[in-house]
């Protein structure tokens, strides 16, 4: 195997077309991202075919901009990575085909990349982070808690059993009359107000791995609701301030929790949620009283992008881990 392993990722599993060349899984030499926000910001959310629409218009010019920033040519790509799920189908639709398409043009190795080992490997770039570890990862579509056996094995401890956490964030600042995407909204918000209000829900999970997002998102938007019909006034900021803490801290106290008990010495955050700031801020307080060492992404890679599913393709590569062909088939679940 020779000494250096370019690796082309792509990733189009939501609203935002991403193409990178990273270099051994650890060196970013491009990660250029084009974001769809300004598109779906009129609609409250992202609309699953303007997403895709608009992927397809991107693309090209995308997959141009991150070759010639990291100053190297198809030819020198060894291999092509590409988020294959979970995600928007139509929008993980246009990622595949372009990246099979591409594969076969230039009789390039194919790897399929699953999105939640992607967010993890977010941690990997530009850091020494070796497996094993437990990993969180927050998002829009994911609040899982797993074990990270080596770079390609991984074990599902907890899930979300309806809404994860950044879906519960967008429902509540959409409630709250702010913009989406609605988790940095709420982050900025909370800030200026005080965790006053008590939004309680019952909570009969059994496993304490598990979580869920659906009784503190109703409890809220209940709460916004009858204010409204009764004329009385209440501060927004107030509100965020106090879901935020809710939301944040139980999912991290689980995390932590987990970690301490099983003596684990090491937790990965990742995922968009993981720019949180109160997120950090708990994170980092829990993790120091348990002497737990705590590893979270630089904020340019905790949300979508494609640096994330090159890091991953490349373990895969060396691994012979999810090495595909012209049959590769997006997947909305995995």
């Amino acid at each position: 195997m020779k000494k250096d392993i370019l690796i082309l990722g792509i990733e189009t599993s939501c609203d935002e077309t991403s193409v990178a060349v990273v270099k051994n899984g650890r060196e970013v030499l491009s990660n250029v991202i084009s974001s769809q926000i300004e598109i779906h910001k009129r609609f409250g959310g992202v609309v699953p075919e303007v997403a895709s629409r608009n992927h397809i218009m991107a693309i090209d010019s995308v997959l141009a901009e991150a070759l010639e920033e990291a100053k190297v040519g198809l030819n020198d790509i060894d291999a092509i990575a590409v988020t294959y799920g979970a995600g928007l189908i139509g929008a993980l639709m246009v990622g595949v085909s372009f990246a099979k398409t591409l594969a076969y043009a230039l009789n390039k190795p194919l790897i399929a990349v699953n999105h939640i080992q992607g967010h993890i490997a977010a941690n990997y770039l530009g850091t020494e982070l070796k497996p094993p570890f437990t990993a969180l990862v927050i998002s829009g579509g994911h609040t899982a808690i797993i074990d990270v056996k080596n770079y390609v094995k991984f074990k599902m401890l907890g899930n979300t059993l309806d809404d994860a956490i950044g879906e519960a964030f967008d429902k509540v600042a959409r409630v709250l009359g702010l913009n989406y995407p609605g988790g940095p909204e709420i982050d900025k918000l909370a800030k200026q107000g005080k965790p006053i209000y008590d939004f309680s829900f019952k909570n009969n999970l059994k496993d304490e791995l598990n979580s869920s997002y659906s009784g503190l998102k109703t409890s809220v938007i209940n709460f916004v609701h009858s204010k409204e019909q009764k004329g009385e006034s209440f501060e927004k900021a107030n509100v965020a301030a106090s879901f935020q803490k809710i939301a944040t801290e139980m999912i991290v106290q689980k995390a932590v929790a987990f970690c301490a008990k099983s003596r684990a010495k090491r937790l990965v955050i990742a995922g968009g949620v993981s720019a949180n700031s109160q997120i950090r801020a708990v994170a980092e307080k829990l993790c120091r009283q348990e002497n737990i060492q705590l590893f979270i992404p630089k904020l340019a890679v905790c949300t979508d992008n494609a640096a994330m599913i090159a890091s991953q393709g490349y373990y895969n590569f060396i691994n012979k881990k999810g090495l595909s062909g012209p049959n590769l088939a997006p997947k909305s679940r995995i």
